[in-house]
């Protein structure tokens, strides 16, 4: 009876070893998932950067001559 013993506790055996693989499965697809959200989030990140880069520049151009108010205008004529 001793190879029957072996046999039962070989397919017990195997039994866990599918249940880990499927517990290990399902945690992989959960940091699959996790992994995708992030690196959408982090592309998010990444254009609004970008703007707000590009607005920048826009913003630091020349600075516009100084406006002659009507008194000084008044004065030089």
């Amino acid at each position: 009876m001793s190879w029957a013993r072996d046999a039962v506790a070989a397919i017990r055996k195997i039994v866990l070893i599918e249940d880990r693989m499927e517990a290990l499965t399902a945690q992989v697809k959960h940091l699959a998932d996790g992994y995708t959200d992030l690196d959408r989030r982090l592309v998010r990140l990444e254009a609004k950067f970008d703007l707000i880069e590009k607005m920048a520049t826009r913003g630091r151009r020349a600075l516009p001559a100084k406006l002659q108010s009507h008194k000084d205008k008044k004065r030089t004529s």
